[in-house]
């Protein structure tokens, strides 16, 4: 042998021996950074969270990358076919590296042609490094080639560990098909609202076509390209076998029909329960640890929440909002010092407020524009979106194209009547609905859980169930007379005065003289003491005897719970929205049950439904639920009003299912000047009649007008009878009456009770805004609760 070939042999096979010690080395992870087995076996690649309805369905997702994972099983066969014969047609012939592809890859160099040669395995290699390591596909030759090493190596692993089913859905489950969104499972439900099992020839090819490039062929971006994508991913499945010629034809023929419904934290069913839901669970994943001892990401981890709410009773909730906000806000608009402007007149400071909060204020200041440049900008007209009501079933019409000067815009954003409406099982305690607002999209405020706004009348229930739990009776027989309590003189809204009443009449007509009677009798301490350890409001009882006209503020899921013992038959039930969490591979992290206490007898509770069925009978501050709305079967409830008609509330309940709605704006000096206008039956029982036609209506949701609240087995039809019937008047709810002056919110002296009463306590400060996550136009208000004014109850 010459010596020139003996050198010859020698560098090709010290070449070889390095590029085998190079790829032992890459594989044992001495050099480089590879996966380890474990980690391609249990690939963690970011999952979105799951908030998922009762009925199974998705409400919506918490994720930094859009992803959702499916098993083989689950995903069409179309989808497979359409991958393989596009992206790999001798998949099952080769052990995760096509030598064929390899081989022939200098040769297309060669000639000027770029070949891909990456098996599916290889991609989906590529794919777990990047989920895996964090890892992007190198630009560098160098890098690209050291990366490639490294896929083969993983690409050979996955062959050896893995089926080629599994690792077809590994790979389906990392893809990426554009708009953040990734796993076919994902697209599938974004593009076609359909689950991946359930595509047809074409869906599968289109989103099969976006493979290539996800922005190039996305069909809601570039429908032209993506048709042409589509009909050559079809024709691969013809030639592949996979289909017949006829079936490609007719796939072909059909245009892109798409049903995209991406979710974000705006839109979709719930957006205010997702929010509070979210705050929630970071919580949990902070106190929860996984098996290596760290934190559970809920961005990351693809944990599945499995939440109590119906997404029919949420989608009638949200219509039923909307539908009478819509209504309500043309009132509210018409009032000449809102029309005006004129009502922030004795407010300036927080104008001034919501304009510092502003992102045009903050951008200028930024900017280092002086004062008197910022005042200008925001004293001229600008083009800008402003919500605005125009339909009750689809919210992404509510945006009105408007001039306005921006300062204009926040006077007119503040005007926005806002809502809270939640729906639930009183024994169960599931919650079935919540909206939080008007549009997520536009005012982040949750009026559920998060803000609390004095009661009114819906308090006084609780008063009444206390007398009779200290010995009185629906029948017995009070007086409608003038009261002073240390000083404290309440009235009646409409002035009345005079006569006897029973106490289930008293309850129907919100008298407020006879409120202020039993609490005269029972004690302001011992009924506050009752509401506190007995009800179990956790928020501030203060025992002064206003009380008993609902000075008190809440919540309204606080309110909401402390309703529960009335229909569950003396049980005090926690209202629960989530059932389980579970981990991206099914398994049980947490299961959630109801918290009941018994608070009163069951005889008490049905003795209190009785008399609370007055205020909806004929005569009650409710009657409008039968008189207008026409709704049968067995309903009882409670309206209530505010001082100056700032916060209107209903709270009603049937055998199955408990409601409450309340109705203000985020600014405690914005609201109706009338009473017929701004009290409780018309703001929020409204709402609550609506959403109760079309539950009612819905025979899925198996909730009747012939339903029927249980009588105990202790009780006889003469301690059943109600007497309703009076010639007094109607209090605060009624129709076209005042709500009273501030005269008749008073305390009496403090040195009886335990915290002076509302007209001897100053104007509580302003809390401090909080800061929204997302910014915002100065047309958009703050998540923040508005100046506090002295507040009475009816």
């Amino acid at each position: 042998m010459k010596k020139s070939v003996k050198i010859l042999w020698r560098v090709a096979f010290g070449i070889l021996a390095v590029l085998v010690l190079f790829v032992l080395l890459i594989n044992f992870r001495i050099i480089g950074s590879m996966p380890s087995m474990e980690e391609l076996e249990n690939p963690r690649a970011a999952l979105a969270a799951e908030v998922i309805a009762d009925d199974g369905t998705i409400l919506g997702k918490y994720y930094q990358v859009d992803r959702s994972s499916s098993d083989y099983n689950e995903i069409s066969k179309n989808v497979i076919n359409a991958l393989i014969a596009t992206e790999e047609t001798r998949f099952y012939d080769n052990s995760g590296i096509d030598p064929k592809g390899t081989m022939a890859i200098p040769f297309y160099l060669l000639i000027g042609k770029k070949r891909g040669s990456s098996t599916i395995t290889q991609q989906l290699a590529l794919n777990l490094q990047t989920d895996n390591l964090g890892k992007q596909r190198s630009g560098n030759p160098v890098g690209r080639a050291f990366q490639k090493i490294q896929e083969w190596i993983i690409a050979v692993k996955l062959e050896r560990n893995f089926t080629k089913q599994e690792i077809l859905t590994l790979y389906l489950n990392t893809v990426a098909f554009g708009d953040n969104v990734y796993g076919i499972e994902n697209g599938a439900r974004t593009f076609f609202s359909k689950d991946a099992g359930h595509l047809s020839i074409e869906e599968a090819a289109i989103l099969v076509g976006m493979l290539k490039g996800n922005t190039l062929y996305n069909p809601r971006r570039n429908p032209q390209n993506a048709l042409l994508r589509r009909n050559t991913v079809i024709s691969n499945m013809e030639e592949a076998g996979f289909i017949t010629k006829t079936e490609a034809a007719a796939a072909k023929s059909k245009p892109i029909v798409l049903h995209y419904n991406k979710i974000d934290h705006n839109k979709g069913l719930a957006p205010y329960f997702r929010e509070v839901l979210r705050d929630e669970l970071k919580s949990w994943c902070k106190v929860h640890k996984k098996a290596d001892g760290s934190e559970y990401n809920l961005y990351r981890d693809g944990l599945k929440i499995y939440t109590t709410i119906n997404p029919r009773m949420q989608l009638y909730a949200e219509e039923a909002v909307a539908k009478h906000l819509a209504v309500l806000q043309k009132s509210l608009s018409a009032q000449n010092d809102v029309k005006t402007g004129s009502v922030w007149k004795k407010w300036p400071k927080y104008l001034d407020q919501y304009m510092k909060e502003s992102e045009r204020y903050r951008s200028m200041k930024d900017d280092e524009a002086d004062d008197s440049t910022i005042a200008r900008v925001f004293n001229t007209p600008v083009r800008m979106k402003v919500f605005g009501w125009k339909s009750s079933t689809e919210p992404d019409l509510n945006e009105i194209d408007t001039t306005m000067t921006p300062l204009d815009s926040i006077k007119y954003m503040r005007s926005i009547l806002q809502a809270g409406f939640m729906a639930m099982d009183p024994e169960s305690g599931e919650v079935k609905a919540w909206v939080g607002g008007p549009d997520f999209r536009y005012f982040k405020n949750d009026h559920v859980a998060k803000t609390r706004r004095q009661v009114g009348s819906t308090f006084k229930p609780f008063l009444y169930c206390f007398a009779i739990m200290n010995g009185m009776s629906p029948n017995t027989m009070l007086p409608n007379e003038p009261i002073s309590i240390n000083g404290w003189t309440p009235h009646n809204s409409e002035g009345s005065t005079g006569g006897t009443i029973t106490m289930a009449g008293a309850l129907a007509k919100s008298l407020n003289l006879v409120a202020a009677y039993l609490i005269k009798q029972i004690g302001a301490k011992p009924f506050a003491d009752f509401a506190k350890n007995k009800v179990g409001f956790t928020s501030d009882i203060p025992a002064y005897p206003a009380i008993a006209l609902g000075a008190v503020e809440l919540s309204l899921y606080e309110l909401l719970q402390g309703y529960t013992m009335f229909p569950a038959r003396g049980i005090n039930t926690k209202p629960i929205y989530i059932t389980r969490i579970e981990d991206r591979n099914g398994n049980i992290l947490e299961t959630f049950a109801p918290v009941k206490r018994e608070v009163i007898s069951e005889r008490e509770s049905y003795t209190m439904v009785k008399m609370m069925e007055g205020v909806v009978a004929p005569g009650g501050t409710g009657a409008r639920i039968r008189s207008r709305f026409n709704i049968q079967g067995e309903i009882a409830g409670k309206t209530g009003t505010t001082n100056d008609n700032t916060d209107g509330w209903f709270m009603g309940y049937t055998p199955k299912i408990l409601a409450g709605a309340w109705v203000g704006c985020e600014n405690n000096f914005i609201h109706f000047s009338t009473t017929a206008i701004g009290q409780g039956a018309n703001t929020g029982l409204p709402i609550w009649a609506y959403f109760m036609q079309k539950v009612y209506a819905d025979p899925t949701l198996k909730i009747n007008t012939s339903d029927h609240f249980p009588i105990p087995p202790n009780m006889s039809e003469d301690d059943i009878y109600m007497n309703y019937d009076s010639n007094v008047k109607p209090g605060a709810e009624s129709e076209n009456v005042g709500n009273g002056s501030a005269d008749d919110y008073g305390s009496g002296d403090a040195s009886d009770f335990a915290t002076p009463g509302a007209e001897t306590q100053e104007p509580a400060a302003a809390p401090k805004p909080n800061k929204d996550k997302e910014e915002h136009k100065e047309n958009k208000p703050k998540a923040t609760m508005p100046p506090a004014t002295p507040k009475k109850g009816e």
